[in-house]
């Protein structure tokens, strides 16, 4: 689904992303890791198209893409949960799920049942304002107004942050569930190793905008993993 080669991107006159290359397929989680600062936030708002790469080769689905803006690459299938949610506090959570459908056509611009399944708190909740929800049904919420676009290309970003451990654990499921399905590629940046090393089926670790360690589950050793990924 997604193959970036030999990616950069830099902040000003500051290289930030140093020749990355990485791929994600469809029906299975790439785990982005490392320390803080590495430039893991950089590459999904690179790939999200947030912030353009500087240089490299850009593959979704097979089709070699330029520099398109972000709402381009969110009709082509790229959803992005960005790291801090972006929720808009002042909407309901309705409204909130509404703003994804800017890149759906007409005939499919509703809220689907299967939404509210994965996240049974915000039809509950579906009336209450944004800002008024906690953090774990904020992220929630985030992830929720991603998949209502459709997305073939899932972006996540430290989606466990700040958030209680049975939220965590919810989150977990709906990201196993989604790979499972096999109709996405997901892309996961995570500092809790364990449950980062849980869901992922290829892993990508960056040191100082490079890749550091990259294969799948197979082929790259817990201990390794967590060597590199230690302070």
């Amino acid at each position: 689904m997604l193959e970036i080669e030999n990616l950069t991107l830099h902040y000003g006159q500051s290289p930030i992303l140093k020749g990355v290359s990485l791929r994600a397929e469809t029906g299975k989680v790439t785990c982005v890791m490392g320390t803080n600062g590495v430039g893991k936030t950089s590459l999904l708002k690179a790939i999200s198209g947030v912030h353009h790469r500087s240089g490299g080769e850009y593959r979704l689905d097979g089709e070699v893409l330029a520099k398109p803006p972000a709402y381009d690459l969110a009709a082509k299938g790229v959803g992005y949960v960005p790291q801090g949610r972006d929720i808009f506090p002042l909407l309901t959570v309705t409204e909130n799920l509404e703003t994804g459908f800017a890149c759906l056509p007409r005939s499919e611009r509703g809220i689907p049942d299967h939404i509210y399944d994965l996240f049974p708190v915000l039809k509950d909740m579906r009336n209450r304002r944004g800002g008024d929800l906690s953090g774990g049904q904020q992220q929630q919420l985030s992830i929720a107004r991603a998949l209502i676009t459709k997305p073939k290309l899932l972006l996540l970003d430290e989606p466990t942050e700040g958030i209680q451990p049975n939220i965590i654990q919810q989150i977990g499921r709906v990201i196993a569930l989604l790979r499972d399905q096999g109709e996405m590629a997901i892309v996961l940046v995570e500092q809790y190793f364990e449950f980062a090393y849980g869901l992922a089926d290829r892993f990508c670790v960056l040191e100082r905008g490079e890749v550091k360690i990259e294969g799948d589950r197979e082929s790259v050793s817990k201990e390794s993993l967590r060597q590199a990924v230690s302070v």
